[in-house]
């Protein structure tokens, strides 16, 4: 069994900022790899994230085994729904969509994972989901068929995330979204870390090194990179 949530803790205590690259397999291809590989490993990357809001492609199997071959780094899913589930993983980020009210991205799509998860070997992690307005639809918007939190209400968001981690939730997820226009405000991630005991991971809308300094200053534990590296391989250059 792995451990990348004792890592994320331990990293937490002794405020060592992460960083993971998220991919998402429609967005890339397996004849990619071979460039994208070195770039993720010469970056300060800690984790690789892996999945999108619908994937439809179905290399998925293929791109973890080849990522787990070439690169160190723990692979963890990051799944838009129980389809994008490979037990060739490390772990899951076993989501709920706790800003939205639609049943499917609270509850039902996990219970439909629950007895494939149980066949598998993947560290579940349990994780509060927040979507933050960014000034646009994003994907996660668009297929949830739920509205982001407003960016300036932030004793709604810090109440959101405070109720998941009394749910249990052993990590919070602040997102603004996919090619998000705004990344999730400073002084919102501030007032979440403040509030919160468990580990906060912030993404979306980040598009440069300074945004995730900036981040990481602010109180987040693990900054999340997307967009921002499909569009330049040479972003950590």
């Amino acid at each position: 069994m792995t451990n990348i949530y004792n890592e994320i803790t331990e990293s937490k205590v002794k405020n060592q900022k992460l960083l993971a690259i998220l991919l998402d397999p429609d967005k890339i291809t397996l004849s990619q790899l071979s460039v994208l590989i070195p770039k993720i490993n010469q970056s300060p990357a800690t984790h690789l994230f892996i999945g999108g809001s619908l994937v439809t492609s179905n290399i998925l199997d293929e791109l973890i085994t080849v990522l787990k071959r070439d690169c160190a780094l723990p692979v963890v899913l990051f799944p838009g729904n129980p389809s994008q589930i490979s037990d060739k993983a490390d772990g899951i980020l076993f989501l709920s969509l706790i800003s939205g009210r639609n049943p499917d991205y609270l509850i039902a799509h996990q219970v439909q994972a629950a007895p494939i998860l149980k066949r598998t070997q993947l560290e579940i992690i349990p994780t509060g989901y927040v979507l933050i307005e960014s000034g646009a639809k994003t994907a996660v918007e668009r297929v949830s068929e739920t509205k982001p939190l407003d960016r300036s209400n932030i004793d709604l968001v810090v109440a959101t995330a405070q109720a998941g981690e009394m749910l249990g939730h052993q990590l919070i997820y602040l997102e603004a979204g996919s090619g998000a226009k705004q990344a999730v405000p400073i002084n919102l991630i501030t007032a979440v870390a403040q509030y919160i005991k468990i580990p906060l991971i912030v993404g979306g809308g980040i598009k440069d090194l300074q945004g995730i300094q900036l981040a990481h200053d602010a109180g987040a534990d693990l900054v999340v990179i997307g967009t921002a590296f499909e569009n330049d391989i040479n972003f950590f250059n």
